[in-house]
């Protein structure tokens, strides 16, 4: 194997430019040369390739989002489309591919490997909703992120004697709000791995009002439902002044933190490993913090599950 390729693809995550210089970079140690594949799957297909350096993935490894850019594309969900970017990769000499990015990415990254051509996957998501590893690219970042948010909510909140509903991202899943709600303390976590009673909820906020707490901190996973209505719903039953705050994308950006770099390296040099190792077909993981390669068959046919420890957890430290 003397040439590979790597991409992003799907929503970027913090951390993805770390692991994009550790493959580059254990690519040249190795004596491979690396291609950079610009706007994912799209920028297969048109054959927007580019050699690069290790000058090309100098001072990134601090950097949020992706310097290779990320796209969705209609077009590799075709056969043809597949075809096409095959095409482009041998056209190019290119001997195998890491994708870096979430489970759509994944299940084009296998069906590249149907077609004949080696593909590596490696989890990048701040959702953490990949099955088969404990932690994705850019998780950490995004928790922290919500932290810090929530911290500047909550001043507010005390502030003004209000209760506050923040609503996160995650996808179908409840990770991000899990995790910051624990961190944070927050008085109910909603997520939709576990079911929720808005009367337990309510229940919750009085007895924290009687006891002398006059804010509260509510945080709704978007996979739940909108934090806007549930907001509505608290304040029509309890008649307490409640305010809503969708975070939003802002929890995409951001420096990584030293988990998310030290996590992003071990995987992108791993990748580069499995692949001069002749393997195929498989996904970057992280389990009890080794870090491993496991069939796309496998993790695709593992279904994700949060830590609903965490969650009951999280309902004893909030009484």
């Amino acid at each position: 194997m003397k040439r590979i390729a790597v991409l992003t693809s799907g929503g970027d995550a913090p951390g993805m430019n770390a692991a994009i210089r550790a493959v580059v970079r254990s690519g040249a140690y190795h004596g491979v040369e690396v291609f950079g594949v610009y706007r994912g799957y799209t920028g297969l297909i048109q054959g927007d390739l580019k050699l690069l350096s290790l000058g090309d993935v100098g001072d990134i490894i601090h950097r949020g989002g992706t310097i290779l850019y990320s796209a969705r594309c209609e077009e590799f969900k075709t056969e043809e489309g597949r075809k096409k970017a095959v095409e482009q990769l041998r056209k190019n000499k290119i001997d195998g591919l890491v994708v870096i990015g979430g489970d759509g990415s994944f299940q084009g990254a296998k069906k590249l490997t149907a077609l004949g051509f080696p593909t590596i996957g490696v989890p990048g998501t701040i959702d953490n909703d990949i099955p088969g590893t404990d932690f994705t690219i850019g998780f950490d970042t995004a928790i922290n992120t919500v932290i810090d948010c929530i911290d500047k909510i909550r001043d507010t909140a005390y502030s003004h004697e209000r209760t506050y509903v923040v609503e996160v991202m995650g996808r179908d899943a409840g990770d991000i709000a899990l995790w910051a709600g624990l961190a944070d303390g927050a008085e109910s976590i909603l997520i939709p791995e576990a079911p929720y009673d808005l009367n337990e909820i309510v229940e919750r906020l009085k007895h924290s009002n009687e006891r002398g707490k006059k804010h509260s901190i509510i945080i709704v996973a978007e996979g739940v439902g909108s934090g806007i209505e549930i907001g509505e719903k608290i304040k029509e039953i309890t008649g307490c002044e409640t305010r809503v705050t969708v975070l939003g994308h802002v929890q995409r950006g951001g420096s990584p933190t030293a988990f998310d770099r030290v996590l992003a390296s071990r995987m992108g040099a791993k990748a580069v490993e499995l692949l001069l190792e002749g393997k195929k077909d498989k996904m970057v993981s992280i389990r009890n913090n080794e870090v491993v390669g496991i069939d796309f068959d496998k993790a695709f046919s593992m279904k994700h599950k949060p830590d609903l420890q965490l969650y009951d957890l999280a309902k004893i430290l909030s009484i």
